[in-house]
Formats: structure tokens, C-alpha cells, sequence
């Protein structure tokens, strides 16, 4: 891709997210979102090595977000967001808060105006599928300090059904990002000695599809479904999220693959 073609794909990125965030309107895709509590469950788990006098930059800045978290537990937190509108809704919402430890910029996340091995944990929910994927790993391995970890909530591409939707509804999302498939935690690998997912949700999103009344009982059982799917080593890939923790950045100018 050429440096105008990179150029181009940021600024649909930035004009997509500056109309998302100044937006009011709930999204669809907010039903969905009602299912993911074992995701979310696991990122939890996963930033909770993060202590205060730790130094975490956070990729997608947000209200209610990871960064925000980490930030409510004393933890020092910068929050980037390519987004102009998208930094200055979280920086409004943290200032009412009184949240002190979490501070925002304008920033791209491929190209980090940040020092080296200046941060102990990167974090980032739902925006590594956005990002030009080596240019991104090599920016968090590049700002990580030895020791540190970064941790990413992502959507997974292989499932056919979960795909399908995602053709039937483009607006939902950018003409340029992907959800994640195994080539790109292969990837993660040319970056990272330690590079770890777990799968998360498949047949539970199915409860956004039904009454209420159904919900409550359709939902224990299909939880039960996706703990077998997202156990198996074929079927683990059919679920939809992947929450993917990365650590032992290799060092700066190692060969890549």
C-alpha cells in the first residue's frame, strides 16, 4: 500500500469515527453487545496486572472503556483515539468524573508520537481490526517496556453466519477494517514471544434475535453450546470475540517474518 493509500484509508477511519462519536443515536449493533459478559469478563481479568505507578496507553479512546477502569484504580493511563470528537466526548466525561490518572490526545495509533519503551501495558477494545496490523504490533511492541503486556477485545472473521450479517449491514462499520483471522495472530508472533487468545460467544448472539421472554431461558443453554464451541480446537475460531494478550516484546529491530 502506498504512503497516499495509507493516507486515504486514516482519513475514512477519522471522518467515520468523528461521525460515530458525535452521534447520539443508539446503534444496532448495541444489541449484540448485551451477550458479552465472558468477553469482557476476560479483559477484566487480563488488565488487572496493571497496578497504580504502572504506565498504560490505551488505543481508542472512550467513555466506560478499559483506560477508564484502569484509571478509576489510580493506574496513570494515556488514551488516544484517531478521532478528534471521540477524544474530546472522553476528556469532557473524565473531567466531569474528577478522573485525574487518565489524560487524552489526537494521535494514530500506526504511528505513535510516543517515546520508546516509555509504557508497562497497551490496552484497546475493538481496534486493533481497524489498523494496518504489522504497523500497529510494531508500534506496541516498539512503546512497550521490557516486562510489559498489552491486551486487545477483538471481533474474529471466520465465522460464515457472523460474516453474513456483517455483508447485509455495511454501514455499521468502515470499508477498511477487518474483523481478525489467524493469519493476523500469526502475525502477533514476528512481534511477540508470548502471544495468547481465548475465544469468546458464537451461538448466544442468537439471544438478540429473540423476545424477552425467550431470552431468559434460550441464553443459559446456548452459554453451555458456546463453552464446548469455543473449547474445541477447530470450532474455537467460529466464535466472535478474541480477547488476544500479548507479551516479550521481541526487541527493537529483530528480524521479522
Amino acid at each position: 500500500m502506498s504512503s497516499e493509500q495509507v493516507l486515504e484509508r486514516v482519513a475514512r477511519e477519522k471522518a467515520f469515527h468523528d461521525e460515530r462519536f458525535a452521534s447520539s443515536d443508539p446503534e444496532e449493533r448495541d444489541r449484540f453487545y448485551a451477550f458479552v459478559g465472558g468477553a469482557r469478563a476476560r479483559l477484566a481479568s487480563a488488565t488487572d496486572r496493571f497496578v497504580p505507578g504502572d504506565r498504560v496507553l490505551e488505543i481508542g479512546a472512550g467513555v466506560s472503556s478499559t483506560g477508564w477502569s484502569l484509571a478509576q484504580r489510580g493506574v496513570e493511563v494515556l488514551a488516544i483515539d484517531i478521532s478528534p470528537v471521540a477524544v474530546e466526548r472522553a476528556r469532557e466525561a473524565a473531567a466531569a468524573e474528577g478522573l485525574s490518572t487518565i489524560t487524552f490526545a489526537v494521535m494514530n495509533a500506526e504511528a505513535l508520537e510516543l517515546d520508546d519503551d516509555s509504557f508497562d501495558g497497551v490496552v484497546g477494545s475493538g481496534i486493533l481490526h481497524h489498523l494496518d496490523m504489522n504497523a500497529a504490533y510494531s508500534e506496541v511492541r516498539r512503546v512497550l517496556r521490557s516486562g510489559g503486556h498489552a491486551v486487545f477485545y477483538e471481533p474474529l472473521g471466520h465465522n460464515p453466519l457472523i460474516n453474513r450479517y456483517r455483508d447485509r449491514t455495511p454501514g455499521m462499520r468502515t470499508d477498511d477494517e477487518h474483523p481478525l483471522v489467524r493469519s493476523d495472530l500469526a502475525l502477533a508472533a514476528t512481534h511477540f514471544a508470548g502471544v495468547h487468545a481465548t475465544m469468546h460467544h458464537c451461538a448466544v448472539i442468537g439471544c438478540a434475535f429473540l423476545p424477552g421472554s425467550l431470552r431468559r431461558f434460550a441464553r443459559p443453554v446456548l452459554d453451555a453450546v458456546d463453552w464446548v464451541i469455543t473449547k474445541a480446537p477447530g470450532a474455537r475460531w467460529w466464535a466472535w470475540i478474541t480477547v488476544v494478550e500479548l507479551s516479550e516484546p521481541h526487541p527493537q529491530g529483530s528480524p521479522r517474518i
